[in-house]
């Protein structure tokens, strides 16, 4: 008789409001007014590499808004993110604008720009895939060190939920099987095939099958990878 597995289920399919809501607590939070996703596009040569508007709020002129904050700071985040991981800061111009960490040490400041607010952009990494900025932007930006921290956790954390939702989509339309999924959230705990057959009462000639078809459904090139990826697309834990 098979061992009972509990088995991790594919989470339901997340929207687009569900990114925004997400990032209006972290504004709020932030006390800032707006927030914006900036994502890493283009592959190769530098030149080749632009950062390009992927989710925001902003109310009115969005484009010309998103082409003041590229033309003002594009180059130096696209420097940035592949020297550091320290979130940035800046001041914009006019009355009343104002943005300071309580620890300096915890993000690199900008140099003034002609922009209307001020703002903090928290820069992920991602791998090949998923790069880019969380941005939020107000008149009065002034975190605490402890806040930098875990809204940077929190950027890092929706931009992988992004890129796990584009990787699902991506995805073959045929779902992995029940024990597909078994037997890849034990490999992913460190059991060998044999441990695993043991445990399900099966061959290890079916284990290294269902392992074999969840790595091609999942358009992995190994286990290792069809395990983390398995792991991104909430198949299993």
């Amino acid at each position: 008789m098979e061992a009972e597995i509990r088995l991790a289920r594919p989470p339901k399919a997340v929207t687009a409001s569900d990114f925004v809501s997400r990032l209006q607590v972290m504004q709020t939070i932030l006390g800032a007014e707006h927030f914006a996703v900036l994502r890493l596009g283009g592959h190769g040569l530098p030149s080749a590499r632009k950062l390009t508007l992927a989710l925001h709020n902003l109310a009115h002129d969005v484009d010309g808004h998103a082409s003041e904050l590229l033309a003002a700071y594009g180059p130096a985040m696209l420097e940035h993110l592949e020297a550091s991981m320290l979130p940035l800061i800046w001041e914009g111009v006019g009355d009343n604008q104002f943005a300071e960490s309580s620890v300096e040490t915890f993000t690199t400041r900008l140099p003034p720009r002609l922009l209307p607010w001020s703002g903090m952009a928290f820069p992920v990494r991602l791998g090949a895939h998923g790069n880019g900025y969380v941005l939020f932007m107000g008149t009065f930006i002034a975190p605490s060190s402890d806040l930098i921290i875990d809204m940077h956790m929190k950027s890092c954390q929706v931009l992988i939920d992004m890129l796990a939702c584009e990787e699902k989509k991506l995805a073959p339309a045929e779902a992995l099987s029940e024990r597909e999924i078994a037997c890849l959230q034990m490999a992913g705990d460190g059991c060998i095939s044999e441990a695993i057959a043991e445990k399900m009462g099966l061959s290890v000639h079916t284990v290294n099958a269902y392992l074999g078809t969840a790595t091609t459904k999942l358009d992995a090139v190994n286990r290792i990878q069809a395990i983390a990826k398995a792991i991104r697309l909430g198949y299993i834990t």
